[in-house]
């Protein structure tokens, strides 16, 4: 431990901590624009410098380890002073247009300003006018109002591993742009959105297509669609945080009925076809496993999931060896999309091409999925005609003037609504190992696992292991989650393959977001770990609750079998829920 004294108050932290945590520790708040706790500290805005006993300048806090018997001042008129002169120069090269700005009122900067009191300009505006980057369709980049505090580049080099944005230019002409000066959808970039979750101003967001949406809704006469709307597990845990609300409380029946109250004719949920998803890549897991076990088919193990666009997109630039390994299932956005227009227009007597099908994701890659390939376009029209984040929808419920927490609670439609306790929890890592794990056990034992809560794959663990004792049999299987930790597992499958041994699992999750998709790209902005586990524990919350905690045990899932699919991995079932893969240049010449 190292004690020290912060603004007259004696405080002891295990060494090697900031003075920026040591002082939060003691309720301190030291200013920053720069720092994210999810990143190293890297000392760019210089907005934390606290005043150091014995020490002839200001030192930055963020990047400072507390030293034994420091005596420290985190704020005086000096210090504030120069912190509202850089909040001043750092708005000198900032556009004005706050009202136009997807961030207004969740900027950082915004918020600096208003606590600092900066009523005027004293700096001459130096604006750039850089054009905006639109090309993906899922992100857009804005360079001009770049703070260079440089959070994105950090999240996408060591974090996610993609390295697809990075700064160019020196001194002023220093610039936000994506790597090696191409359009950002013709580099690396795999949509996941965490460079836009982590800006602390409107210089990276999501495409907003709520006008869409809007025109879709008030159609009607001979260009009336019937709208039908999908949720996705992990919106219900921390949509509830735009309104005020503790992260990680559940609120789907609320969610039902405000997309009711929003004009959607028809309210689903991407639970049920992750329950669907458990079915059909469980189904497949088995097959292989088998195959694999009886000396069969031995470098298609391990199965690798598939959910997740953002590591789709990742494995078809970077890993593309590993294609064979990669389970054929689509999401289970897309395979909700695929019934919705196939199975559920025919029980309805409604034209596909009359259907407006939108989901609603913690994603920016899902806006992407949509149109992935030809496969997105199984039903003979586009699948998913728009997905909306988290953020997008609460946007939408405000311009409704709908009190969301005062609603009644209702439920979603049926036949694809209802969903188990295994379909909640593919919102968090691990969750869809999880679910694998309970169906999986069935399809190979015909019986039940006694405790269907397998922890060994839960928690915020960037890797994580787990052996499953199935009558005897041992099933190896691993979880990784945030992209930079999944070369880590992918690069040890490829040594083993190289060196011709065993792979050293059976199956693999991977989630391109840290914490899955509860810490999303397109959720509510300012996640932390700490805030990630709180929605984890709303996911699981809703999984304890749930009547059925086996995919195979939803009655209605058998019903779509039953009535249209036939059975699990049949011929119609991969026409409509499976896909294939392709290789992607990382760059596009």
């Amino acid at each position: 431990m190292v004690n020290a004294t912060i603004n007259g108050k004696p405080v002891s932290v295990p060494e090697g901590t900031t003075v920026l945590d040591a002082a939060r520790k003691i309720n301190v708040r030291i200013p920053t624009l720069c720092y994210n706790p999810d990143l190293p500290p890297w000392s760019a805005c210089g907005l934390c410098i606290v005043k150091i006993m014995g020490r002839p300048r200001p030192i930055r806090a963020c990047s400072l380890a507390l030293e034994e018997g420091m005596n420290i001042t985190t704020h005086d008129a000096d210090l504030v002073q120069t912190r509202k002169t850089i909040i001043e120069l750092i708005l000198s090269s900032h556009p004005d247009d706050c009202l136009q700005c997807p961030r207004n009122q969740a900027c950082e900067l915004q918020t600096l300003a208003a606590e600092f009191g900066v009523r005027e300009q004293p700096y001459a505006k130096r604006l750039r006018n850089l054009p905006n980057d639109r090309s993906t369709g899922s992100l857009i980049l804005e360079p001009e109002k770049c703070v260079r505090c440089g959070r994105c580049v950090k999240v996408c080099q060591e974090m996610q591993n993609v390295w697809a944005i990075e700064f160019l230019g020196r001194g002023e002409s220093t610039r936000i742009a994506p790597a090696g000066d191409v359009a950002l959808a013709d580099g690396p970039c795999i949509k996941c959105g965490q460079c836009a979750a982590h800006c602390p101003v409107g210089a990276i967001y999501e495409n907003d297509q709520t006008k869409e949406v809007w025109n879709a809704l008030r159609k009607g006469g001979a260009d009336a669609m019937t709208c039908v709307v999908q949720i996705a597990p992990a919106v219900r845990v921390a949509l509830g945080e735009e309104f005020g609300l503790a992260p990680g409380t559940v609120i789907t029946k609320k969610i039902y009925a405000a997309l009711r109250r929003l004009g959607f004719d028809t309210v689903f949920d991407t639970n049920f076809s992750a329950d669907l998803t458990i079915l059909e890549e469980g189904t497949e897991f088995v097959k292989r496993f088998s195959d694999y076990a009886n000396g069969k088919n031995k470098s298609l193990m391990p199965l690798i999931t598939s959910c997740c666009p953002a590591w789709v997109d990742y494995m078809e630039k970077y890993y593309t060896d590993m294609i064979p390994n990669f389970s054929t299932a689509k999401s289970p956005q897309q395979m909700m999309g695929a019934m919705i227009k196939t199975y559920w227009a025919k029980k309805a007597k409604i034209d596909p091409a009359r259907i407006f099908s939108v989901s609603i994701m913690p994603c920016t890659a899902k806006k992407w999925e949509n149109g992935r390939n030809a496969d997105m376009y199984s039903s003979g029209q586009k699948d998913v005609d728009i997905t909306l984040t988290t953020r997008e929808l609460a946007r939408m419920i405000k311009q409704a003037g709908i009190d969301l927490m005062n609603l009644p609670d209702e439920e979603a439609d049926s036949p694809m609504g209802p969903y188990t306790g295994a379909g909640t929890i593919f919102g968090a890592t691990g969750g869809v190992m999880e679910a694998a794990i309970r169906s999986a056990y069935y399809f190979i034992t015909k019986e039940d696992l006694k405790e269907v809560a397998f922890t060994g794959v839960r928690g915020i663990s960037g890797i994580k292991e787990a052996r499953v004792n199935i009558k005897g049999t041992e099933v190896r299987v691993a979880v990784a989650h945030q992209m930079g930790n999944i070369a880590t597992i992918l690069d040890m499958v490829r040594k083993a393959r190289d060196e011709g041994k065993e792979a050293p699992w059976h199956f693999v999750e991977v989630m391109a977001c840290r914490g899955g998709c509860i810490g999303g790209g397109g959720q509510p902005y300012g996640a932390t770990d700490e805030i990630r586990q709180k929605r984890m524990a709303g996911i699981y919350s809703d999984d304890e609750k749930s009547s059925y905690r086996c995919s195979h045990h939803n009655p209605f899932i058998t019903q779509v079998y039953q009535e249209f699919l036939g059975e699990p991995n049949s011929h119609k079932a991969h026409e409509l829920l499976h896909t294939t893969y392709q290789k992607r240049e990382t760059y596009n010449k």
